[in-house]
């Protein structure tokens, strides 16, 4: 079983796939950390970020352990990741990667969650289950500016959001899978609602999905 989670930055999206992949004992993969790690991997080579032959060559060579650098985590690989994941060539790489994944689960697992912009709409089209998790930008960007004061972060509000909406923009008008809402996704806007009730939200079509599964075998 596979369940595909969208949705902009500071949506939710990864609190809920993470969630719904521990409930219920799936896989989960954030595939926002694949292009944060190809945009580390350009910066670290002291290349461009608008340099697309540049990421491309990264993304080819990416490797997975890559994904537990720590730096990944930072604000500075979140903003790298959006420059070069409109790049044709790096979602080109990282689509096979994200499609085993999902399709053959590690540790024998019986279904997978992955999170990100393009899951249900470019990476499985047919999923089992599409959630797209939105909120509106304005409390998006004050959950990412606790966030980063949290960690010990500099961080002033107006530019986080600045830097949210102009992502927002990259994310929604670049060519290689644009971030929309796929036509049979299920839309749970958090801008109002707690973690607790987003993940109920979340589960019910889920469990749903799985009740149906299990009464046509």
């Amino acid at each position: 079983m596979i369940v595909a989670v969208d949705g902009p930055a500071a949506s939710g999206k990864g609190t809920l796939a993470r969630r719904i992949a521990t409930k219920l004992d799936f896989a989960y993969l954030d595939t926002g950390l694949l292009y944060r790690g190809v945009g580390m991997m350009v910066v670290d080579r002291g290349d461009s970020l608008d340099d697309a032959e540049a990421a491309t060559r990264a993304a080819l060579a990416f490797d997975p352990a890559m994904m537990d650098d720590p730096r990944l985590r930072e604000d500075a690989a979140a903003q790298a990741a959006s420059r070069i994941a409109g790049v044709p060539g790096v979602r080109a790489a990282m689509l096979d990667f994200q499609r085993k994944f999902g399709t053959f689960p590690p540790e024998g697992k019986k279904g997978a969650v992955l999170d990100g912009r393009d899951i249900g709409t470019v990476i499985f089209p047919n999923a089992d289950v599409k959630l797209y998790v939105t909120a509106d930008v304005t409390v998006r960007a004050q959950r990412r500016h606790k966030e980063l004061l949290g960690r010990g972060t500099p961080s002033i509000y107006a530019r986080v959001l600045q830097e949210m909406q102009e992502r927002d923009q990259r994310d929604r008008s670049r060519s290689a899978a644009p971030l929309t809402i796929a036509p049979d996704a299920i839309v749970i806007d958090t801008s109002a609602i707690d973690v607790e009730a987003a993940f109920q939200k979340a589960m019910a079509p889920v469990l749903e999905k799985i009740s149906r599964q299990n009464r046509a075998q």
